[in-house]
Protein backbone atom coordinates (compact mmCIF):
# COMPACT_ATOMS: atom_id res chain seq x y z
CA UNK A 1 0.00 0.00 0.00
CA UNK A 2 1.42 3.39 -0.99
CA UNK A 3 1.97 6.02 1.89
CA UNK A 4 -1.06 7.91 -0.02
CA UNK A 5 -3.71 5.19 -0.10
CA UNK A 6 -2.53 4.90 3.61
CA UNK A 7 -3.20 7.96 4.36
CA UNK A 8 -6.62 8.19 2.64
CA UNK A 9 -8.03 5.90 4.84
CA UNK A 10 -6.71 7.55 8.00
CA UNK A 11 -8.06 10.92 6.87
CA UNK A 12 -11.46 9.20 5.79
CA UNK A 13 -11.87 6.80 8.59
CA UNK A 14 -10.18 8.32 11.20
CA UNK A 15 -9.34 12.24 11.36
CA UNK A 16 -12.12 13.35 9.55
CA UNK A 17 -14.85 11.77 12.01
CA UNK A 18 -12.65 13.53 15.07
CA UNK A 19 -11.86 16.79 13.37
CA UNK A 20 -15.37 18.31 14.61
CA UNK A 21 -14.47 17.57 18.00
CA UNK A 22 -10.86 18.57 18.37
CA UNK A 23 -11.64 22.09 16.72
CA UNK A 24 -14.60 22.59 18.57
CA UNK A 25 -13.48 21.01 22.28
CA UNK A 26 -9.95 21.78 21.76
CA UNK A 27 -8.93 18.05 22.26
CA UNK A 28 -5.48 16.41 21.14
CA UNK A 29 -6.19 14.45 17.87
CA UNK A 30 -4.62 11.12 19.96
CA UNK A 31 -6.89 8.68 17.80
CA UNK A 32 -5.47 10.47 14.87
CA UNK A 33 -1.87 10.05 16.07
CA UNK A 34 -2.38 6.52 16.40
CA UNK A 35 -3.77 5.45 13.51
CA UNK A 36 -1.14 7.43 11.50
CA UNK A 37 1.59 5.71 13.52
CA UNK A 38 0.21 2.52 12.64
CA UNK A 39 -0.21 3.20 8.69
CA UNK A 40 3.27 4.09 9.19
CA UNK A 41 2.96 7.55 7.92
CA UNK A 42 4.78 8.81 11.51
CA UNK A 43 7.91 6.99 10.16
CA UNK A 44 7.34 8.13 6.32
CA UNK A 45 10.98 9.78 6.73
CA UNK A 46 12.26 7.35 8.72
CA UNK A 47 14.60 5.23 6.36
CA UNK A 48 14.12 1.86 5.22
CA UNK A 49 16.66 0.65 7.09
CA UNK A 50 15.16 1.29 10.26
CA UNK A 51 11.50 0.37 9.25
CA UNK A 52 10.78 3.87 7.88
CA UNK A 53 9.09 4.65 4.79
CA UNK A 54 12.37 6.12 3.21
CA UNK A 55 10.70 8.98 1.76
CA UNK A 56 11.88 12.70 2.37
CA UNK A 57 10.64 16.08 2.55
CA UNK A 58 8.19 16.20 -0.93
CA UNK A 59 6.19 13.51 1.03
CA UNK A 60 6.04 14.92 4.08
CA UNK A 61 4.66 18.03 2.81
CA UNK A 62 2.00 16.19 0.41
CA UNK A 63 1.06 14.45 4.03
CA UNK A 64 0.39 17.82 5.77
CA UNK A 65 -1.14 19.43 2.99
CA UNK A 66 -3.90 16.92 2.65
CA UNK A 67 -4.22 16.75 6.06
CA UNK A 68 -4.45 20.66 6.72
CA UNK A 69 -7.66 20.65 4.67
CA UNK A 70 -9.10 17.92 7.30
CA UNK A 71 -8.02 18.76 10.62
CA UNK A 72 -5.45 21.52 11.08
CA UNK A 73 -4.43 20.49 15.20
CA UNK A 74 -3.27 17.33 13.04
CA UNK A 75 -1.28 18.71 10.48
CA UNK A 76 0.27 21.04 12.80
CA UNK A 77 1.40 18.09 15.19
CA UNK A 78 2.90 16.56 11.78
CA UNK A 79 4.33 19.49 10.71
CA UNK A 80 6.19 19.69 14.13
CA UNK A 81 6.99 15.56 13.99
CA UNK A 82 8.09 15.42 10.61
CA UNK A 83 10.82 18.82 10.97
CA UNK A 84 11.84 16.63 14.22
CA UNK A 85 12.66 13.23 13.27
CA UNK A 86 14.83 14.91 9.77
CA UNK A 87 16.93 15.36 12.83
CA UNK A 88 16.69 12.34 14.22
CA UNK A 89 17.22 10.28 11.60
CA UNK A 90 20.74 12.01 11.04
CA UNK A 91 22.04 12.40 14.37
CA UNK A 92 19.54 9.91 16.65
CA UNK A 93 20.49 6.28 17.87
CA UNK A 94 18.93 3.50 15.33
CA UNK A 95 16.98 2.26 18.00
CA UNK A 96 15.05 5.94 18.60
CA UNK A 97 14.55 5.76 14.96
CA UNK A 98 13.26 2.28 14.58
CA UNK A 99 10.40 3.26 17.50
CA UNK A 100 9.14 6.11 14.86
CA UNK A 101 9.13 3.89 11.95
CA UNK A 102 6.99 1.68 14.10
CA UNK A 103 4.91 4.44 14.83
CA UNK A 104 5.52 4.24 18.66
CA UNK A 105 7.03 7.69 18.91
CA UNK A 106 5.85 10.90 18.01
CA UNK A 107 8.35 13.81 17.83
CA UNK A 108 8.27 17.56 18.38
CA UNK A 109 10.56 20.53 18.21
CA UNK A 110 11.12 22.69 21.66
CA UNK A 111 13.16 25.21 20.14
CA UNK A 112 11.76 29.23 21.21
CA UNK A 113 12.44 30.31 24.85
CA UNK A 114 11.31 33.76 26.27
CA UNK A 115 12.72 35.56 29.80
CA UNK A 116 10.16 36.25 32.39
CA UNK A 117 11.68 39.92 31.73
CA UNK A 118 10.65 39.88 27.60
CA UNK A 119 7.35 38.32 27.89
CA UNK A 120 5.60 41.36 27.44
CA UNK A 121 7.70 43.11 25.28
CA UNK A 122 6.61 40.28 22.99
CA UNK A 123 3.19 39.97 23.38
CA UNK A 124 2.97 43.24 21.52
CA UNK A 125 4.88 42.74 18.54
CA UNK A 126 4.05 42.84 15.22
CA UNK A 127 1.63 40.62 13.31
CA UNK A 128 4.87 39.67 10.90
CA UNK A 129 7.07 39.39 14.34
CA UNK A 130 4.97 36.88 15.72
CA UNK A 131 4.36 34.35 12.44
CA UNK A 132 8.45 34.14 13.04
CA UNK A 133 9.35 36.40 10.45
CA UNK A 134 10.64 39.13 13.07
CA UNK A 135 14.12 39.46 14.36
CA UNK A 136 12.94 38.64 18.19
CA UNK A 137 11.47 34.88 16.83
CA UNK A 138 14.78 34.16 14.89
CA UNK A 139 16.56 35.17 18.22
CA UNK A 140 14.36 32.90 19.96
CA UNK A 141 15.74 29.81 18.01
CA UNK A 142 19.33 30.36 17.33
CA UNK A 143 20.30 31.95 20.56
CA UNK A 144 18.60 29.48 23.22
CA UNK A 145 19.40 31.14 26.95
CA UNK A 146 18.67 27.53 28.38
CA UNK A 147 21.45 26.02 30.17
CA UNK A 148 22.87 22.48 30.17
CA UNK A 149 25.22 21.30 33.12
CA UNK A 150 26.81 17.92 33.16
CA UNK A 151 27.72 15.78 35.96
CA UNK A 152 29.37 12.92 34.53
CA UNK A 153 26.92 10.95 31.71
CA UNK A 154 24.22 13.09 32.71
CA UNK A 155 23.46 16.47 31.65
CA UNK A 156 20.57 18.63 33.47
CA UNK A 157 19.04 20.96 30.58
CA UNK A 158 16.84 23.86 32.53
CA UNK A 159 14.72 25.51 30.32
CA UNK A 160 11.33 27.16 29.88
CA UNK A 161 10.43 26.24 26.05
CA UNK A 162 7.09 28.22 24.21
CA UNK A 163 4.59 27.14 22.36
CA UNK A 164 5.64 23.56 21.62
CA UNK A 165 3.06 21.41 19.70
CA UNK A 166 2.07 18.49 21.39
CA UNK A 167 3.09 19.69 24.65
CA UNK A 168 2.35 16.44 27.13
CA UNK A 169 1.07 14.73 24.59
CA UNK A 170 4.50 14.33 22.37
CA UNK A 171 6.99 11.02 23.30
CA UNK A 172 10.18 12.85 22.54
CA UNK A 173 11.15 16.84 22.28
CA UNK A 174 14.28 17.72 20.11
CA UNK A 175 15.66 20.83 22.53
CA UNK A 176 18.37 23.28 22.19
CA UNK A 177 20.19 24.49 24.63
CA UNK A 178 23.39 26.68 25.09
CA UNK A 179 26.75 24.62 24.45
CA UNK A 180 28.34 22.62 27.17
CA UNK A 181 31.83 23.46 26.29
CA UNK A 182 31.45 24.93 23.31
CA UNK A 183 32.22 28.59 22.99
CA UNK A 184 29.26 29.57 20.67
CA UNK A 185 26.17 28.22 18.97
CA UNK A 186 23.90 25.51 20.26
CA UNK A 187 23.76 21.92 21.31
CA UNK A 188 20.46 19.89 20.41
CA UNK A 189 18.88 16.71 22.81
CA UNK A 190 16.52 14.07 22.29
CA UNK A 191 14.71 14.93 25.49
CA UNK A 192 12.09 11.98 26.19
CA UNK A 193 8.69 13.76 27.38
CA UNK A 194 8.79 10.51 30.07
CA UNK A 195 11.82 12.69 31.79
CA UNK A 196 10.89 13.15 35.73
CA UNK A 197 10.76 17.26 36.28
CA UNK A 198 9.36 18.02 32.66
CA UNK A 199 6.07 19.89 32.81
CA UNK A 200 3.79 21.58 30.62
CA UNK A 201 0.84 23.89 32.49
CA UNK A 202 -2.12 22.49 33.69
CA UNK A 203 -4.24 25.25 31.78
CA UNK A 204 -2.11 26.36 28.84
CA UNK A 205 -2.84 29.34 27.09
CA UNK A 206 -4.76 29.55 23.43
CA UNK A 207 -1.82 29.12 20.94
CA UNK A 208 -1.71 27.11 17.57
CA UNK A 209 -4.73 25.57 15.92
CA UNK A 210 -7.31 24.28 18.47
CA UNK A 211 -6.41 20.75 19.55
CA UNK A 212 -2.71 20.33 18.88
CA UNK A 213 -2.26 20.80 22.68
CA UNK A 214 0.35 23.71 21.61
CA UNK A 215 1.64 24.79 25.25
CA UNK A 216 5.04 25.54 27.08
CA UNK A 217 7.54 22.77 28.67
CA UNK A 218 9.09 23.79 31.78
CA UNK A 219 12.14 21.68 32.45
CA UNK A 220 13.24 22.49 36.09
CA UNK A 221 15.62 20.98 35.60
CA UNK A 222 15.40 17.69 33.75
CA UNK A 223 18.38 15.08 33.55
CA UNK A 224 19.34 13.04 30.35
CA UNK A 225 22.07 11.48 29.40
CA UNK A 226 25.02 12.63 27.73
CA UNK A 227 24.53 10.30 24.85
CA UNK A 228 21.27 12.19 24.39
CA UNK A 229 22.92 14.71 22.54
CA UNK A 230 21.67 15.29 18.83
CA UNK A 231 24.95 16.11 16.85
CA UNK A 232 27.90 17.95 18.30
CA UNK A 233 28.00 20.28 20.88
CA UNK A 234 27.61 23.25 19.43
CA UNK A 235 26.80 22.43 16.23
CA UNK A 236 22.98 22.60 16.44
CA UNK A 237 23.13 26.14 14.81
CA UNK A 238 23.95 24.37 11.55
CA UNK A 239 21.28 21.56 12.13
CA UNK A 240 18.84 24.24 12.96
CA UNK A 241 19.40 26.39 9.85
CA UNK A 242 20.12 23.62 7.43
CA UNK A 243 17.71 20.90 8.46
CA UNK A 244 14.75 22.66 11.06
CA UNK A 245 14.26 25.80 9.21
CA UNK A 246 13.91 24.55 5.51
CA UNK A 247 11.44 21.44 6.74
CA UNK A 248 9.51 24.28 8.89
CA UNK A 249 9.06 26.69 6.63
CA UNK A 250 8.15 24.25 3.84
CA UNK A 251 5.96 22.29 6.04
CA UNK A 252 4.40 25.29 7.53
CA UNK A 253 3.40 26.86 4.19
CA UNK A 254 1.59 24.22 2.69
CA UNK A 255 -0.40 23.76 6.22
CA UNK A 256 -1.55 27.14 6.31
CA UNK A 257 -2.20 27.48 2.35
CA UNK A 258 -3.85 23.83 2.78
CA UNK A 259 -6.05 24.90 6.51
CA UNK A 260 -9.73 25.25 5.57
CA UNK A 261 -12.47 24.12 8.36
CA UNK A 262 -15.82 22.41 7.31
CA UNK A 263 -18.80 24.64 7.26
CA UNK A 264 -20.60 22.59 10.10
CA UNK A 265 -17.40 24.13 11.87
CA UNK A 266 -18.13 27.86 11.40
CA UNK A 267 -21.82 27.51 12.48
CA UNK A 268 -20.57 26.21 15.69
CA UNK A 269 -18.32 28.47 16.61
CA UNK A 270 -20.14 31.69 15.00
CA UNK A 271 -23.58 31.11 13.96
CA UNK A 272 -23.59 34.19 12.27
CA UNK A 273 -21.61 33.27 9.58
CA UNK A 274 -23.14 31.50 6.61
CA UNK A 275 -22.08 27.77 5.76
CA UNK A 276 -23.80 28.95 1.84
CA UNK A 277 -20.66 30.43 1.04
CA UNK A 278 -18.07 28.32 -0.60
CA UNK A 279 -15.85 26.61 2.01
CA UNK A 280 -12.90 26.58 -0.36
CA UNK A 281 -13.68 30.74 -0.05
CA UNK A 282 -13.50 30.38 3.69
CA UNK A 283 -10.91 31.70 6.13
CA UNK A 284 -8.69 29.57 8.06
CA UNK A 285 -9.68 29.02 11.64
CA UNK A 286 -6.60 28.69 13.28
CA UNK A 287 -3.46 29.49 10.99
CA UNK A 288 -0.94 26.39 10.93
CA UNK A 289 1.84 27.95 11.61
CA UNK A 290 5.01 26.17 13.44
CA UNK A 291 4.90 27.38 17.07
CA UNK A 292 8.35 26.93 17.61
CA UNK A 293 8.36 30.37 15.56
CA UNK A 294 5.86 32.18 17.47
CA UNK A 295 6.31 34.50 20.46
CA UNK A 296 5.58 33.75 24.39
CA UNK A 297 1.88 33.72 25.89
CA UNK A 298 0.79 34.07 29.20
CA UNK A 299 1.47 30.75 31.28
CA UNK A 300 -1.46 29.36 33.93
CA UNK A 301 0.14 28.45 37.54
CA UNK A 302 -0.65 24.79 38.00
CA UNK A 303 1.84 22.53 35.66
CA UNK A 304 1.42 19.08 34.64
CA UNK A 305 3.87 16.12 33.79
CA UNK A 306 5.06 16.26 30.25
CA UNK A 307 4.88 12.36 29.87
CA UNK A 308 2.30 10.86 26.87
CA UNK A 309 1.22 7.66 26.09
CA UNK A 310 2.61 6.17 22.75
CA UNK A 311 1.23 6.21 19.36
CA UNK A 312 1.71 2.87 18.88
Amino acid sequence: MSYRTALSEVLTGVVGPAAEATVLQGRFPRGAVTALGRAGLLGLTVSTECGGGGQGLPAAVDVVARTARVCPATAAVLQSHYTAVAVIEVYGGSWLRAEIAAGRHLASLALAESEAASASMSMSMSMSEAEGDGPAAETQLLVPRSVATRSGEVVALRARKQRVVAAGEADLYVWSSRPLAAPDGLTLWAVPAHAPDLFVPARPGAAGPRGSATSTVFADPVRVPAEAMLGADGGGLDIVLRTVLPWLLELRAVSSAGDRRPPALDTAIDPALDTAIDPALDTALDPALDPALDPALGLGSARRPAGSVTAS
